[in-house]
C-alpha cells in the first residue's frame, strides 16, 4: 500500500478513478461509488492505493484542492419536495441541496450554481439549446467570458521598449484558414546566397507588449492556459479585442513581433539563429487553398515579390521535409475528423488529411520551435520546454503484437526509435491503414508534456523542442517569449530558482492542455453521435482499431467516426484474448476490415453501438503468432 496524490475522474455510472503520474507514466486506481459521494470530477485528493484482484484500488480519500467553483445541473426535487441540483453524472454521483431562492425555475431547468459548502446557490439559468455545449465546458472547467477588469486591461498602450528592428520593408505574408482571425505568425524569406543558404524569418505576435506579466489579462490567460476549440463554440485564451484585433498580424497594419531569423543551408540544416523584437507589416494574407494551388503549379494573381517569397518558402519546405523524413518520428500528414455544422447540428462528417500547404507551415513552425529551444539551451536558460518520452519495452511489445496480428512483421527491438516509427507508417500508409496505425500509436505513446528542462521529443525525432509560435492561443509560448525578452534586456536570472517557478507553471499548463483535449474529444463524440442518430440502420465499411473486453472498436472508413461492436452482438461465443476477440474458428483483431451498420446511439454519452454487417463465415488471412 502506498499514498498518492491525484485527480478524481467520475464515471457516469457512479464509480470513478484517481489518476496520477508516476515515473512519466499515467496511472489510475478504482474508486467505488460510495467513496465518491463527497467528491467532484477534477478534485485533487490524497489517497491510499493498494492492489486487489482486479487491479489498483483507492481508499481513505482526503480532499486537497477543489478547482471547481460551480456546478451545472438540472432542478430536481428531493425528500419532502425540497429543491435540489442534479449535476452531470460525470461530475458528481449525488444531488446537491440548493440554497437560497429557487422561485420561478421549473423542474428540469438547466442552471449554473456556485458551490457553497455542501450545497449550491443558483447563479443563472442555461437555455436548453446551449446545455450540451455548456455541460462540456463545465465538466472540464473551460472558463467563459472575461471580467470588466480584464477587458479594461486590454485597452492599455504598448510598453515602450528599445532594441526594436524595423522590418516593415520586408515582403511578409501570412498563411492560415479563411475563418481564422487570430493570426499569430507571419513569414519572410531572403533569396539563397552564393552558398545556397536561405535566410528565413518567422515573425510571431508580441503578446507580451500588450499583456503585461501579472496584469488582469495575464492572470486570466494563465488560468485558461490555452484556447479551446469546441466545434460550434471556440473559447479564446485572450479577449477577442486582443486576439483578433490588436495583436493579430492582419495585412497592411503595423504590428509588434518577436522575430526568429534562422539560416537554412542546402542540406536542410538550421546553422544559426537570431531572435529579436521587431515591427512588421504583413503585405498579404493567403489561405491554405491558395498555397496548395501554388504548390501544385497553378498560377496565382500575386505581385512578383509575393510569388518570389512563396517560391523560396517552397524551397525551405523541401529541405526541411528531407531532413524530417531522414530522422523519422511521426509524420505530419495526420487524419482528423472534420464536422460540418449548420445551426449547431452536424450535417456532414469526413476524415480530412493535411494538405501540402499545412505541411509547409508545420515544418517551418517546428523548425522555428527547435531553433528557439537550442538558442535558450545554449545560453543556459530555463524555460517552458516540450518533451515527449519514448515508449518503454512493454509498450513496444504491445505495438509489435498488434501489428503482427494485422499480418505485418515489424521486427521491433526493446526500444523504439523515431526512424522505426516512420518505417511503420510507411508500410501501413501504402496499404491505406495509416488512420488505424494513428489510433494504435495513440494508445501506445504517452502524451507530450511541458517541462522546465530541455529533453527528447520522440514524436518529432527532436533533441530539443518548445512552443514559441502561438502566444495568442497558448500561454506556454507567451512564457517562452518573456524568457527571451528578459535575456535580451540584459536580465540574468538564477536558473535553479527560475526552474522551480517554471515547474509549477508547467504542471498547471499540462493540466490545462489535458482538460482542453478531453473537452474537444468529448465534443467530437457528442456531435458524431448526433450525426449517427439519423443514420441508424445504415451500413458502412470500417476497420478495427482497438480490442476491448466488451468488444471491438471500429472506425468507419472515410469519416473518422468510431463505434463499438459489443461482444454479445457477435454470433456465437467470443473471448477477449490480448489484442483480439477469439470465437469458434474465427478471430477479430486490430486492422481487420469489418463491415458494420449503426445499431444504437446514446447522444448524451456520445456513444455509437455498431452491429456486424457481414455473413458469419468470412475468408480470413493467415495470421502470425
Amino acid at each position: 500500500m502506498k499514498t498518492i496524490q491525484g485527480t478524481i475522474s467520475v464515471h457516469a455510472r457512479g464509480f470513478g478513478f484517481i489518476e496520477w503520474s508516476e515515473e512519466g507514466r499515467r496511472r489510475s486506481a478504482f474508486v467505488p461509488a460510495p467513496k465518491l459521494r463527497d467528491f467532484l470530477h477534477l478534485d485533487e485528493v490524497e489517497a491510499e492505493v493498494e492492489k486487489d484482484k482486479k487491479g489498483l484500488a483507492a481508499r481513505s480519500l482526503t480532499l486537497v484542492r477543489r478547482p471547481r467553483g460551480t456546478l451545472l445541473g438540472q432542478i430536481g426535487r428531493g425528500k419532502g419536495g425540497r429543491p435540489q441540483l442534479v449535476p452531470d453524472p460525470e461530475i458528481a454521483n449525488r444531488p446537491w441541496p440548493l440554497l437560497g431562492k429557487t422561485k420561478g425555475l421549473e423542474d428540469g431547468a438547466w442552471v449554473i450554481a456556485a458551490i457553497d459548502g455542501d450545497g449550491a446557490r443558483i447563479q443563472r439559468e442555461v437555455p436548453p439549446d446551449e446545455a450540451r455545449l455548456e455541460r462540456i465546458r463545465d465538466r472540464y472547467q473551460i472558463r467563459q467570458g472575461f471580467s470588466d477588469a480584464v477587458l479594461k486591461d486590454c485597452r492599455r498602450t504598448p510598453r515602450k521598449e528599445t532594441g526594436w528592428r524595423d522590418l516593415r520593408d520586408l515582403t511578409t505574408l501570412t498563411i492560415d484558414a479563411p475563418h481564422s482571425r487570430d493570426l499569430d505568425d507571419a513569414l519572410s524569406v531572403g533569396p539563397a546566397g552564393s552558398d545556397g543558404a536561405l535566410r528565413v524569418l518567422v515573425h510571431i505576435a508580441d503578446v507580451d507588449s500588450l499583456v503585461a506579466e501579472g496584469s488582469a489579462a495575464d492572470e486570466e490567460a494563465r488560468l485558461r492556459g490555452t484556447s479551446v476549440y469546441l466545434a460550434g463554440g471556440m473559447t479564446p485564451m485572450l479577449p477577442r479585442v486582443l486576439s483578433e484585433d490588436r495583436l493579430s498580424l492582419v495585412p497592411q497594419e503595423d504590428r509588434r513581433a518577436l522575430t526568429a531569423e534562422w539560416r537554412l543551408d542546402v542540406e536542410g540544416n538550421v546553422t544559426s539563429v537570431d531572435i529579436y523584437p521587431s515591427t512588421i507589416r504583413s503585405n498579404r494574407r493567403l489561405s491554405y487553398a491558395e498555397v496548395d494551388r501554388f504548390l501544385a503549379g497553378e498560377d496565382l494573381e500575386l505581385d512578383d515579390e509575393l510569388l518570389d517569397t512563396l517560391s523560396w518558402l517552397r524551397t525551405a519546405n523541401s529541405r526541411l521535409g528531407a531532413v524530417r523524413a531522414a530522422r523519422g518520428g511521426l509524420v505530419f500528414d495526420r487524419f482528423e475528423t472534420y464536422i460540418e455544422l449548420e445551426e449547431q447540428e452536424p450535417v456532414e462528417i469526413h476524415a480530412r488529411k493535411q494538405t501540402p500547404a499545412h505541411l509547409l507551415i508545420e515544418r517551418l513552425m517546428v523548425a522555428t520551435n527547435e531553433a528557439v529551444a537550442r538558442w535558450l539551451h545554449d545560453r543556459g536558460l530555463a524555460s517552458v520546454f516540450r518533451v515527449h518520452p519514448a515508449p518503454d519495452a512493454s509498450r513496444v511489445r504491445e505495438l509489435e503484437d498488434s501489428l503482427e496480428r494485422m499480418g505485418y512483421s515489424p521486427g521491433l527491438a526493446d526500444s523504439l526509435s523515431p526512424r522505426a516509427v516512420a518505417a511503420l507508417e510507411l508500410q501501413l500508409s501504402d496499404a491505406g491503414l495509416q488512420p488505424v496505425l494513428q489510433e494504435i500509436l495513440g494508445q501506445v505513446l504517452d502524451r507530450a508534456l511541458y517541462t522546465p528542462r530541455i529533453g527528447e521529443h520522440f514524436g518529432l525525432g527532436s533533441t530539443g523542442y518548445l512552443h514559441f509560435t502561438s502566444p495568442i492561443r497558448r500561454y506556454a509560448d507567451l512564457a517562452v517569449h518573456r524568457t527571451i525578452k528578459a535575456y535580451l534586456r540584459g536580465e540574468r536570472r538564477d536558473a535553479a530558482d527560475e526552474a522551480a517557478a517554471l515547474g509549477e507553471l508547467c504542471a498547471h499548463l499540462n493540466d490545462c492542455a489535458a482538460r482542453s483535449a478531453k473537452a474537444e474529444a468529448t465534443r467530437r463524440r457528442q456531435l458524431t453521435a448526433q450525426w449517427a442518430t439519423d443514420r441508424v440502420g445504415e451500413s458502412f465499411p470500417g476497420h478495427v482499431i482497438a480490442i476491448k473486453p466488451f468488444g471491438a472498436i471500429v472506425q468507419l472508413d472515410g469519416t473518422g467516426v468510431t463505434g463499438a461492436v459489443p461482444v454479445e452482438s457477435l454470433p456465437g461465443d467470443w473471448a477477449h484474448e490480448g489484442h483480439q476477440l477469439v470465437g469458434e474458428g474465427d478471430t477479430w483483431a486490430i486492422g481487420d476490415a469489418m463491415a458494420v451498420r449503426i445499431d444504437k446511439v446514446d447522444e448524451e454519452r456520445g456513444r455509437i453501438d455498431l452491429a456486424l454487417d457481414v455473413p458469419k463465415k468470412r475468408r480470413r488471412r493467415r495470421r502470425r503468432r
